[in-house]
Protein backbone atom coordinates (compact mmCIF):
# COMPACT_ATOMS: atom_id res chain seq x y z
CA UNK A 1 0.00 0.00 0.00
CA UNK A 2 1.32 3.42 -0.99
CA UNK A 3 1.38 5.87 1.90
CA UNK A 4 -0.37 9.20 1.57
CA UNK A 5 2.02 12.11 1.16
CA UNK A 6 0.63 14.56 3.68
CA UNK A 7 -2.76 15.05 5.28
CA UNK A 8 -3.83 17.98 3.11
CA UNK A 9 -3.12 16.13 -0.11
CA UNK A 10 -4.91 13.02 1.11
CA UNK A 11 -8.00 14.95 2.15
CA UNK A 12 -8.08 16.75 -1.20
CA UNK A 13 -8.00 13.47 -3.11
CA UNK A 14 -10.87 12.13 -1.01
CA UNK A 15 -12.86 15.35 -1.34
CA UNK A 16 -12.59 15.30 -5.11
CA UNK A 17 -13.70 11.66 -5.34
CA UNK A 18 -16.68 12.47 -3.13
CA UNK A 19 -17.56 15.45 -5.32
CA UNK A 20 -17.82 13.19 -8.35
CA UNK A 21 -19.75 10.47 -6.47
CA UNK A 22 -22.33 12.87 -5.03
CA UNK A 23 -22.75 14.72 -8.33
CA UNK A 24 -23.40 11.45 -10.14
CA UNK A 25 -25.84 10.25 -7.50
CA UNK A 26 -27.76 13.52 -7.86
CA UNK A 27 -27.76 13.09 -11.64
CA UNK A 28 -29.31 9.63 -11.30
CA UNK A 29 -31.97 11.07 -8.98
CA UNK A 30 -32.78 13.93 -11.36
CA UNK A 31 -32.89 11.58 -14.34
CA UNK A 32 -35.39 9.36 -12.57
CA UNK A 33 -37.45 12.48 -11.86
CA UNK A 34 -37.51 13.48 -15.52
CA UNK A 35 -35.32 16.56 -15.12
CA UNK A 36 -32.49 15.11 -17.22
CA UNK A 37 -33.32 13.49 -20.54
CA UNK A 38 -31.46 11.54 -23.21
CA UNK A 39 -28.47 9.36 -22.42
CA UNK A 40 -26.72 9.44 -19.06
CA UNK A 41 -23.52 7.50 -18.40
CA UNK A 42 -22.46 7.59 -14.76
CA UNK A 43 -18.88 7.44 -13.47
CA UNK A 44 -19.66 5.86 -10.09
CA UNK A 45 -16.87 3.43 -9.16
CA UNK A 46 -14.26 4.97 -11.44
CA UNK A 47 -13.60 8.16 -9.44
CA UNK A 48 -10.00 7.27 -8.56
CA UNK A 49 -8.97 7.48 -12.21
CA UNK A 50 -10.10 11.06 -12.85
CA UNK A 51 -8.96 12.30 -9.45
CA UNK A 52 -5.56 10.62 -9.62
CA UNK A 53 -4.82 11.39 -13.27
CA UNK A 54 -6.21 14.74 -14.39
CA UNK A 55 -4.42 16.98 -11.85
CA UNK A 56 -1.13 15.62 -13.20
CA UNK A 57 -1.64 17.78 -16.31
CA UNK A 58 -1.09 21.53 -16.47
CA UNK A 59 -3.71 24.08 -17.53
CA UNK A 60 -1.91 24.32 -20.90
CA UNK A 61 -2.26 20.61 -21.58
CA UNK A 62 -5.32 19.27 -23.39
CA UNK A 63 -7.80 16.71 -22.06
CA UNK A 64 -9.89 14.67 -24.49
CA UNK A 65 -12.62 12.72 -22.73
CA UNK A 66 -15.14 10.00 -23.49
CA UNK A 67 -18.94 10.09 -23.23
CA UNK A 68 -18.58 9.01 -19.56
CA UNK A 69 -16.88 12.30 -18.81
CA UNK A 70 -18.72 14.01 -15.94
CA UNK A 71 -15.90 13.18 -13.53
CA UNK A 72 -13.26 14.33 -16.00
CA UNK A 73 -14.90 17.74 -16.40
CA UNK A 74 -15.39 18.22 -12.66
CA UNK A 75 -11.75 17.51 -11.88
CA UNK A 76 -10.55 19.63 -14.79
CA UNK A 77 -12.20 22.54 -13.01
CA UNK A 78 -15.45 23.24 -14.83
CA UNK A 79 -17.96 24.42 -12.20
CA UNK A 80 -20.84 22.07 -11.44
CA UNK A 81 -23.41 24.73 -12.33
CA UNK A 82 -22.69 24.81 -16.09
CA UNK A 83 -22.33 21.02 -16.07
CA UNK A 84 -25.72 20.46 -14.46
CA UNK A 85 -27.29 23.09 -16.73
CA UNK A 86 -25.91 21.19 -19.71
CA UNK A 87 -27.56 18.02 -18.46
CA UNK A 88 -30.84 19.95 -18.24
CA UNK A 89 -30.39 21.22 -21.81
CA UNK A 90 -30.28 24.83 -20.67
CA UNK A 91 -28.56 27.66 -22.54
CA UNK A 92 -26.23 28.35 -19.59
CA UNK A 93 -24.78 24.87 -19.90
CA UNK A 94 -21.12 24.34 -20.76
CA UNK A 95 -22.14 23.51 -24.37
CA UNK A 96 -25.15 25.87 -24.34
CA UNK A 97 -27.46 22.94 -23.66
CA UNK A 98 -26.87 21.45 -27.08
CA UNK A 99 -24.65 18.55 -26.10
CA UNK A 100 -26.06 17.03 -22.94
CA UNK A 101 -24.38 14.31 -20.91
CA UNK A 102 -22.07 13.01 -23.63
CA UNK A 103 -20.77 16.34 -24.90
CA UNK A 104 -19.34 18.38 -22.04
CA UNK A 105 -16.88 20.92 -23.44
CA UNK A 106 -14.82 23.71 -21.91
CA UNK A 107 -12.40 25.35 -24.35
CA UNK A 108 -11.12 27.81 -21.73
CA UNK A 109 -9.86 24.86 -19.67
CA UNK A 110 -8.71 22.93 -22.76
CA UNK A 111 -11.25 20.21 -22.07
CA UNK A 112 -12.25 18.88 -25.48
CA UNK A 113 -15.10 16.48 -24.89
CA UNK A 114 -17.32 14.65 -24.18
CA UNK A 115 -17.28 12.68 -27.47
CA UNK A 116 -20.17 10.31 -28.08
CA UNK A 117 -18.48 8.19 -30.76
CA UNK A 118 -16.57 5.25 -29.29
CA UNK A 119 -12.90 5.85 -30.02
CA UNK A 120 -13.68 9.20 -31.62
CA UNK A 121 -11.37 11.10 -29.29
CA UNK A 122 -8.26 9.16 -30.30
CA UNK A 123 -7.60 10.90 -33.65
CA UNK A 124 -8.67 14.24 -32.13
CA UNK A 125 -6.02 13.84 -29.45
CA UNK A 126 -3.39 12.91 -32.02
CA UNK A 127 -4.28 16.05 -33.98
CA UNK A 128 -3.95 18.26 -30.90
CA UNK A 129 -0.61 16.66 -30.05
CA UNK A 130 0.59 17.07 -33.64
CA UNK A 131 -0.24 20.79 -33.51
CA UNK A 132 1.76 21.19 -30.30
CA UNK A 133 4.63 19.19 -31.76
CA UNK A 134 4.75 21.34 -34.91
CA UNK A 135 4.62 24.54 -32.84
CA UNK A 136 7.31 23.19 -30.50
CA UNK A 137 5.12 23.70 -27.43
CA UNK A 138 5.90 21.65 -24.34
CA UNK A 139 2.33 20.49 -23.92
CA UNK A 140 0.90 17.03 -23.36
CA UNK A 141 -2.46 15.82 -24.66
CA UNK A 142 -4.35 13.34 -22.47
CA UNK A 143 -6.52 10.99 -24.50
CA UNK A 144 -9.04 9.14 -22.31
CA UNK A 145 -10.94 6.19 -23.78
CA UNK A 146 -12.61 2.98 -22.66
CA UNK A 147 -11.75 -0.64 -23.31
CA UNK A 148 -14.45 -0.78 -26.00
CA UNK A 149 -12.51 1.75 -28.09
CA UNK A 150 -9.64 -0.71 -28.41
CA UNK A 151 -11.76 -2.66 -30.90
CA UNK A 152 -12.00 0.37 -33.18
CA UNK A 153 -9.65 0.98 -36.09
CA UNK A 154 -8.79 4.49 -34.96
CA UNK A 155 -7.18 3.07 -31.82
CA UNK A 156 -4.54 1.33 -33.91
CA UNK A 157 -4.23 4.16 -36.43
CA UNK A 158 -3.81 6.74 -33.67
CA UNK A 159 -1.19 4.80 -31.73
CA UNK A 160 0.71 4.09 -34.93
CA UNK A 161 0.82 7.74 -36.04
CA UNK A 162 1.65 8.99 -32.54
CA UNK A 163 4.59 6.58 -32.40
CA UNK A 164 5.83 7.34 -35.91
CA UNK A 165 5.74 11.09 -35.34
CA UNK A 166 6.84 10.86 -31.69
CA UNK A 167 3.89 12.96 -30.56
CA UNK A 168 3.31 14.23 -27.00
CA UNK A 169 0.13 12.30 -26.34
CA UNK A 170 -0.64 10.16 -23.30
CA UNK A 171 -3.19 7.44 -24.04
CA UNK A 172 -5.28 6.67 -20.94
CA UNK A 173 -7.52 3.60 -21.14
CA UNK A 174 -10.27 3.34 -18.51
CA UNK A 175 -10.77 -0.41 -18.66
CA UNK A 176 -13.98 -1.12 -16.75
CA UNK A 177 -14.22 -4.61 -18.31
CA UNK A 178 -17.36 -3.96 -20.36
CA UNK A 179 -17.84 -2.29 -23.72
CA UNK A 180 -21.46 -1.33 -23.09
CA UNK A 181 -22.75 -4.86 -22.36
CA UNK A 182 -19.93 -6.85 -23.94
CA UNK A 183 -17.34 -8.34 -21.60
CA UNK A 184 -13.69 -7.65 -22.45
CA UNK A 185 -12.96 -11.28 -23.21
CA UNK A 186 -15.79 -11.40 -25.76
CA UNK A 187 -14.44 -8.59 -27.94
CA UNK A 188 -10.66 -8.82 -27.39
CA UNK A 189 -8.52 -11.89 -28.05
CA UNK A 190 -5.74 -10.21 -26.03
CA UNK A 191 -7.35 -8.85 -22.87
CA UNK A 192 -4.13 -7.30 -21.54
CA UNK A 193 -4.69 -3.90 -23.13
CA UNK A 194 -1.35 -2.49 -22.00
CA UNK A 195 0.41 -5.14 -24.09
CA UNK A 196 -1.21 -3.80 -27.27
CA UNK A 197 1.15 -0.82 -27.12
CA UNK A 198 4.05 -3.18 -27.85
CA UNK A 199 2.90 -3.41 -31.49
CA UNK A 200 3.67 0.29 -31.88
CA UNK A 201 6.83 0.42 -29.76
CA UNK A 202 5.01 2.57 -27.19
CA UNK A 203 5.86 2.08 -23.50
CA UNK A 204 2.87 1.11 -21.38
CA UNK A 205 1.81 0.15 -17.89
CA UNK A 206 -1.26 -1.41 -16.29
CA UNK A 207 -2.42 0.34 -13.13
CA UNK A 208 -4.88 -0.48 -10.33
CA UNK A 209 -7.58 2.00 -11.24
CA UNK A 210 -9.34 1.56 -7.89
CA UNK A 211 -6.31 3.03 -6.04
CA UNK A 212 -6.11 6.80 -6.40
CA UNK A 213 -2.49 6.91 -5.23
CA UNK A 214 -1.42 4.25 -7.72
CA UNK A 215 -3.17 6.17 -10.50
CA UNK A 216 -1.52 9.42 -9.46
CA UNK A 217 1.98 7.93 -9.24
CA UNK A 218 1.82 6.15 -12.59
CA UNK A 219 0.30 9.14 -14.36
CA UNK A 220 2.89 11.61 -13.06
CA UNK A 221 5.66 9.34 -14.31
CA UNK A 222 4.01 8.98 -17.71
CA UNK A 223 3.35 12.72 -18.07
CA UNK A 224 7.01 13.46 -17.29
CA UNK A 225 8.09 10.93 -19.93
CA UNK A 226 5.90 12.43 -22.63
CA UNK A 227 6.70 16.06 -21.74
CA UNK A 228 10.42 15.30 -21.95
CA UNK A 229 9.97 14.62 -25.67
CA UNK A 230 10.18 10.83 -25.64
CA UNK A 231 6.93 10.35 -27.55
CA UNK A 232 3.63 8.72 -26.57
CA UNK A 233 2.86 6.50 -23.60
CA UNK A 234 -0.12 4.30 -22.71
CA UNK A 235 -1.63 3.65 -19.29
CA UNK A 236 -4.34 1.07 -18.71
CA UNK A 237 -6.37 1.86 -15.59
CA UNK A 238 -8.11 -1.33 -14.48
CA UNK A 239 -11.32 -0.11 -12.91
CA UNK A 240 -15.03 -0.93 -12.71
CA UNK A 241 -18.31 0.94 -12.98
CA UNK A 242 -20.78 0.13 -10.25
CA UNK A 243 -23.82 1.35 -12.18
CA UNK A 244 -25.17 0.12 -15.50
CA UNK A 245 -23.66 1.33 -18.77
CA UNK A 246 -26.37 3.98 -19.05
CA UNK A 247 -29.74 4.68 -17.48
CA UNK A 248 -31.40 2.67 -20.28
CA UNK A 249 -29.27 -0.41 -19.63
CA UNK A 250 -31.09 -3.47 -18.24
CA UNK A 251 -27.68 -4.80 -17.10
CA UNK A 252 -28.28 -8.43 -18.04
CA UNK A 253 -24.65 -9.16 -18.93
CA UNK A 254 -23.16 -9.40 -15.43
CA UNK A 255 -24.25 -10.84 -12.10
CA UNK A 256 -25.15 -8.98 -8.95
CA UNK A 257 -22.50 -11.02 -7.15
CA UNK A 258 -19.81 -9.70 -9.49
CA UNK A 259 -20.85 -6.10 -8.86
CA UNK A 260 -20.96 -6.74 -5.10
CA UNK A 261 -17.43 -8.15 -5.16
CA UNK A 262 -16.12 -5.10 -7.00
CA UNK A 263 -17.88 -2.77 -4.58
CA UNK A 264 -15.65 -4.20 -1.87
CA UNK A 265 -12.88 -2.37 -3.74
CA UNK A 266 -14.75 0.94 -3.73
CA UNK A 267 -11.95 3.52 -4.22
CA UNK A 268 -13.64 6.03 -1.90
CA UNK A 269 -14.30 3.65 0.97
CA UNK A 270 -10.83 2.10 0.79
CA UNK A 271 -9.03 5.44 0.63
CA UNK A 272 -11.14 6.85 3.43
CA UNK A 273 -10.12 3.91 5.61
CA UNK A 274 -6.48 4.37 4.65
CA UNK A 275 -6.63 8.01 5.72
CA UNK A 276 -8.14 6.95 9.04
CA UNK A 277 -5.44 4.32 9.55
CA UNK A 278 -2.73 6.94 8.94
CA UNK A 279 -4.36 9.35 11.39
CA UNK A 280 -5.27 11.90 8.70
CA UNK A 281 -9.05 11.66 8.79
CA UNK A 282 -11.88 11.97 11.33
CA UNK A 283 -15.68 11.91 11.33
CA UNK A 284 -15.62 15.70 11.60
CA UNK A 285 -13.57 15.90 8.40
CA UNK A 286 -16.14 13.75 6.61
CA UNK A 287 -19.05 15.84 7.89
CA UNK A 288 -17.39 19.04 6.72
CA UNK A 289 -16.71 17.59 3.28
CA UNK A 290 -20.21 16.22 2.82
CA UNK A 291 -21.82 19.48 3.94
CA UNK A 292 -19.74 21.58 1.55
CA UNK A 293 -20.33 19.18 -1.35
CA UNK A 294 -24.08 19.07 -0.70
CA UNK A 295 -24.16 22.87 -0.83
CA UNK A 296 -22.17 22.91 -4.07
CA UNK A 297 -24.51 20.42 -5.71
CA UNK A 298 -27.63 22.23 -4.49
CA UNK A 299 -26.30 25.43 -6.05
CA UNK A 300 -25.60 23.56 -9.30
CA UNK A 301 -29.16 22.23 -9.42
CA UNK A 302 -30.48 25.75 -8.77
CA UNK A 303 -28.28 27.05 -11.60
CA UNK A 304 -29.81 24.46 -13.93
CA UNK A 305 -33.39 24.95 -12.74
CA UNK A 306 -33.22 28.72 -13.14
CA UNK A 307 -31.21 28.67 -16.36
CA UNK A 308 -32.82 29.90 -19.59
CA UNK A 309 -33.88 27.75 -22.49
CA UNK A 310 -32.27 28.65 -25.80
CA UNK A 311 -34.61 30.92 -27.82
CA UNK A 312 -36.50 29.16 -30.58
CA UNK A 313 -35.07 31.56 -33.15
CA UNK A 314 -31.59 30.21 -32.33
CA UNK A 315 -32.58 26.68 -33.31
CA UNK A 316 -30.58 26.75 -36.56
CA UNK A 317 -27.76 28.94 -35.28
CA UNK A 318 -24.32 27.41 -35.91
CA UNK A 319 -25.94 24.62 -37.93
CA UNK A 320 -24.58 24.21 -41.43
CA UNK A 321 -27.13 24.65 -44.21
CA UNK A 322 -26.03 24.15 -47.83
CA UNK A 323 -26.73 27.01 -50.19
CA UNK A 324 -29.75 26.63 -52.41
CA UNK A 325 -28.92 26.06 -56.10
CA UNK A 326 -29.21 29.14 -58.27
CA UNK A 327 -32.52 29.55 -60.09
Amino acid sequence: MTHVVGRDHGLELLRQMLRIRRFEEKCAELYSGGKIRGFLHLYIGEEAVAVGAIPCFTSEDAIVGTYREHGHAIIRGTPMGPLMAELYGKANGCARGRGGSMHFFDAARRFYGGLAIVGGGLPVAVGLALADHMQQRRRVTACIFGDGAVAEGEFHESLNLAALWKLPVLFLCENNLYAMGTALGRHQSQTDIARKADAYAIPAEAVNGMDVLAVESATRKAVDFVRAGHGPYLLEYRTYRFRAHSMYDAELYRTKDEVAQWKQRDPIALFQQQLRDEGFFTDADLDNMETAIATEIAEAVSCAEMGPWEPLEDLTKDVYTPAKPAG
